[in-house]
């Protein structure tokens, strides 16, 4: 295990890097791989054991939130297509396109008002 990992040290992806030689290399780090399981046409590298642990659950509901914030920038926020040009101007529209999306969560999280699913 790396000097500067902690123990019980855990990498969240996207099935992407669901691939067995980057969940062996993680694995020897002594690091969990709570990857989200590629099951379409090929066997997937994270086994059914790390798959059923509450760890491994509660990981893959906290991906799929910060997920949503993406998708609401994208859609709502015209990330996806943005028409400005230079880092200071995107970093600007970023930067208020997610600050818009913590009050719309914290106005849900706090009860304030019912914000329309991403």
């Amino acid at each position: 295990m790396d000097a500067h990992l902690r123990h019980g040290a855990t990498l969240g992806s996207d099935k992407g890097y669901d691939v067995h030689d980057f969940v062996e290399q993680l694995k020897r780090r002594g690091i969990r791989p709570h990857i989200a399981r590629h099951t379409q046409g090929r066997r997937s590298a994270i086994d059914g054991r790390t798959a059923r642990g509450k760890g491994y659950a509660i990981s893959q509901q906290v991906r799929e939130r910060i997920e949503q914030g993406f998708g609401w920038v994208k859609t709502i926020g015209d990330l996806r297509k943005l028409p400005l040009v230079g880092l200071s101007h995107v970093r600007a529209w970023a930067t208020w396109n997610f600050a818009a999306y913590n009050l719309i969560r914290m106005g849900g999280i706090g009860e304030w008002w019912n914000p329309s699913p991403t």
